[in-house]
């Protein structure tokens, strides 16, 4: 089980009239996306002007979804209600991906402004952003919060999360899937709500659990949301401006932007995101995170769900001595290994890994990383010194265009989930998604290895 804590990071929001550029003198301000918000309005299952709606799709919007919450946890979450909804044969409702939800179009985080909210549509696109389905599937689809409430906001139906919840034999994920969907079977309504009241339906107690997904796995991994599962626009082109930053081609490679994105049964995110030969990347988190990992030890957590799937080669069973909210010196170092690795450890982890058959043919490394600049240009400058790598990049290396800085996450998670071989960190949702992405285009398992 995981226990997790909410980040002191302080956040304020700011009204559209309020002038925010006089709070952050001499910033220049985030984009607003109007472009990707208007594309989603103009979505043609939109019929904002219709007479009557009676004719459109059963609904389900899921209102209790998480906010304030950084790209990986909200990502985690949002491809496990996608997947519920489509059980359920009703349309899923799409969100922004929110930071703030008061009407604010900018938010302080840490002294810099970010935006309140981004359209999902400037991180991915497919069918869980009202793409179609492929061929032969009759799922209804996508439409955005604003629609959903343009149609239903006068005569929904709430369903409150307690009256699901309260019966069900466990927090895994199937439980809570079969729970709702058993009870939206024998709902007539057009227009239902999972209320908001109680939070999300799967919170941080599925996602803590390592044994979470075990059962479900098999149907979510072959299910339209995951095979169909693709980036936007607007991450494709940041991946192939930077592909000689983090992957050199000797030979001439078609711009994946410049692939026709066609969501058709022989169109899938396997035959999309293909493995990069030569490709080693490394997630390490750093800043607040050293705190978080000294939290997981505390309480003796297990990786995440999306990090524990069947198949995976390693594993972390919480070694024993630990007590209620504490653990010893000997297990707190064996967390600060796998959960927040010195220079020294990276290395070594990485010479383990490099020997594997999954691992030959390696050439280049990068690494996904928020870490200061220093301390980033002394980990490549390690790296380099095993003498096996023709190319040793960073997140801090990649060249983004304005839009781009603030869905960088989403880019280095598509760079992440297409390398030969990826070594991530077990107690990170960035890293989950990652993972399960990798898993459900048929990687092979040992490629996927973890601190």
């Amino acid at each position: 089980m995981l226990f997790v804590r909410r980040d002191g990071v302080r956040s304020l929001a700011f009204p559209y009239n309020d002038g925010p550029g006089a709070r952050w003198p001499g910033r220049r301000l985030p984009p607003l996306y109007g472009q990707y918000h208007e594309y989603e309005r103009r979505l043609p299952q939109h019929r904002w002007n219709a007479p009557s709606h009676d004719s459109e799709p059963k609904y389900f919007w899921i209102a209790g979804h998480g906010r304030e919450s950084g790209w990986g946890n909200v990502m985690q979450e949002i491809l496990l209600n996608a997947y519920l909804t489509y059980k359920t044969g009703r349309a899923y409702v799409f969100h922004n991906y929110t930071w703030n939800s008061d009407g604010s179009d900018y938010s302080d985080y840490n002294g810099k402004p970010i935006p309140s909210r981004i359209p999902l549509s400037a991180l991915i696109r497919g069918p869980i952003v009202g793409g179609p389905w492929p061929a032969g599937e009759r799922a209804p689809l996508a439409i955005s919060e604003e629609y959903w409430y343009h149609v239903c906001g006068d005569r929904k139906r709430v369903i409150p999360r307690a009256e699901v919840h309260e019966h069900l034999p466990s927090w895994y994920a199937s439980a809570v899937t079969n729970g709702w969907v058993e009870k939206l079977a024998g709902i007539e309504d057009q227009c239902v709500e999972a209320g908001a009241e109680g939070g999300q339906l799967y919170n941080w107690v599925t996602f803590g659990d390592k044994d979470a997904m075990t059962e479900i796995w098999p149907d979510f991994a072959q299910s339209p949301v995951l095979t169909h599962f693709a980036y936007s626009p607007l991450v494709e082109l940041a991946f192939d401006n930077n592909r000689e930053v983090f992957a050199p081609t000797s030979v001439l490679t078609p711009p994946l932007s410049s692939v026709p994105f066609t969501p058709s049964a022989s169109s899938s995110s396997a035959q999309r995101y293909t493995e990069l030969r030569g490709l080693l990347v490394l997630h390490l988190r750093r800043g607040d995170y050293e705190a978080h990992c000294e939290h997981l030890a505390k309480w003796s957590s297990s990786y995440l769900a999306y990090n524990a799937l069947p198949g995976l080669p390693d594993r972390f069973d919480p070694p024993p001595g630990g007590s209620w909210g504490d653990n010893t010196p000997e297990n707190f170092a064996i967390y600060r290994r796998h959960c927040y690795p010195t220079i020294a450890q990276v290395v070594a982890r990485v010479e383990e890994v490099v020997r594997t058959d999954a691992a030959q043919g390696l050439e280049h490394v990068y690494v996904m990383t928020n870490g200061p600049v220093p301390w980033v240009e002394e980990l490549k400058e390690a790296l380099r010194a095993m003498g096996r790598w023709t190319n040793v990049a960073s997140s801090r290396d990649l060249v983004l265009n304005w839009e781009q800085k603030y869905v960088a996450q989403a880019v280095d998670s598509l760079i992440g989930q297409r390398a030969q071989v990826f070594i991530g960190n077990g107690w990170s949702s960035l890293t989950g998604n990652i993972v399960l992405m990798r898993m459900a285009n048929r990687f092979r398992a040992d490629s996927t290895r973890f601190w």
